[in-house]
């Protein structure tokens, strides 16, 4: 059985390293997160295009063309729902995944992980007109039906708010939103950059910020995203010195830009 598997990972290895040689940069990302991703359906000139005839942009996307042109290769994005991004690299499907992704423990265990390109915090996105707009602790949401994405380290900090109703998490941001709007729940936990895309598409929206020592508790792996790629990738020191260039006041710059141009913010 180990032969197998050492034999299954150097044929994904070589065929990962096949495509790179093509010169072309296969980056993964779900396309449905804003601002760090989302899908568009008219060309811009910071868009990538996708096959279905629509395009793709964020500050991922944007990421993304810094790191291809620093490696003098073309980008190509491949739309995968979350849940697929971490088997997708693993099976040489793409090369990278771009996509607001956090290098957790569990996920270092399959994956090797670039320095962060961004560092956030985490807020609960609720109803400007609803019963939890003033909270100000954890402490304040005891009660509330909350929920975050499947797949990420969101849920799972769910349990720090005591007396919370933990409500099944959902597939995608899009749809928490949804669920939020028609009073399915009280609240999701979001990452700022996203709870900000949140509310300028959708101004019935707001979110709570926390104080030091009264929101969660999360180590900066779980709230800052890197670029995830296969273990053993020789991009991953190429890649580090290519964020290195991008200054912490650039990336601030790139993530409003994101937030101003994604669809619905006006």
């Amino acid at each position: 059985m180990k032969k197998i598997l050492a034999l299954v990972l150097a044929m994904t290895m070589v065929f990962s390293a096949a495509a790179l040689a093509e010169g072309t940069l296969r980056v993964g990302m779900e396309c449905d997160y804003a601002p760090f991703n989302w899908t568009q359906t008219e060309e811009s000139e910071t868009a990538v295009a996708l096959p279905d005839g629509t395009w793709a942009d964020g500050y991922d996307v944007q990421i993304a063309m810094k790191i291809a042109e620093g490696l003098g290769m073309e980008l190509e994005v491949v739309k995968i729902a979350w849940e697929g991004l971490p088997m997708a690299v693993m099976s040489g499907k793409i090369d990278a995944i771009i996509a607001g992704m956090s290098a957790t423990e569990e996920r270092k265990v399959t994956l090797d992980f670039t320095d962060n390109y961004y560092e956030s915090d985490l807020v609960i996105v609720v109803r400007a007109d609803g019963a939890y707009t003033e909270a100000a602790s954890l402490s304040d949401f005891a009660g509330a039906r909350l929920t975050a994405q499947l797949g990420t380290f969101h849920y799972d900090v769910l349990p720090q708010v005591e007396g919370a109703l933990i409500q099944t998490a959902m597939e995608s941001f899009p749809t928490m939103i949804t669920a939020l709007e028609a009073g399915a729940i009280d609240g999701y936990v979001s990452e700022r950059p996203g709870a900000v895309s949140a509310v300028a598409s959708n101004p019935e929206l707001t979110f709570v910020e926390f104080a030091e020592g009264q929101g969660f508790t999360a180590s900066l792996d779980d709230t800052a995203v890197a670029v995830a790629l296969q273990k053993g990738s020789p991009l991953v020191d190429k890649i580090n010195e290519i964020l290195a260039t991008i200054t912490p006041e650039q990336r601030e710059e790139l993530m409003q830009w994101a937030v101003d141009n994604q669809p619905l913010a006006e």
